[in-house]
C-alpha cells in the first residue's frame, strides 16, 4: 500500500521532498532522526513527537487528521532504519 492509500496527498510529499532538496533543511531532519530505531518507529507516540519535530524543522503544518494518517502510514510498514531492504522499499515508495 502507498502513501495514498492512507490518505496522504502527493502534493504534500512533493513539498516535502523538495524541502529536503535544501541541505540545511536535510541536515536538520537528519538530525532529528539520528538514532531512531525500529521499535520507535513502532510506537505511536514517539513518531507523532518525531512527525511533530520534523514538520516543525520544515515548516510545513500539518493538521491533526493529517498527522494521524502519516502517523498510522508509519507503523504500519514496520520500518527498520537499520534494514537497508525497507530504506531501498521506501525510497522507491517516494521517488
Amino acid at each position: 500500500m502507498g502513501y495514498q492509500d492512507y490518505g496522504i496527498p502527493e502534493s504534500l510529499v512533493e513539498r516535502v521532498k523538495k524541502k529536503l532538496q535544501n541541505d540545511v533543511y536535510s541536515e536538520r531532519v537528519s538530525k532529528v532522526l539520528e538514532g531512531v530505531t525500529k521499535k520507535d518507529l513502532q510506537s505511536r507516540s514517539k513518531v507523532k513527537a518525531l512527525l511533530q519535530k520534523v514538520s516543525k524543522v520544515l515548516g510545513i503544518k500539518i493538521d491533526t487528521k493529517m498527522s494521524n494518517n502519516i502517523v498510522k502510514f508509519v507503523i504500519d510498514q514496520k520500518i527498520d532504519p537499520k534494514n537497508t531492504f525497507h530504506l531501498i522499499k521506501l525510497w522507491g515508495m517516494f521517488r
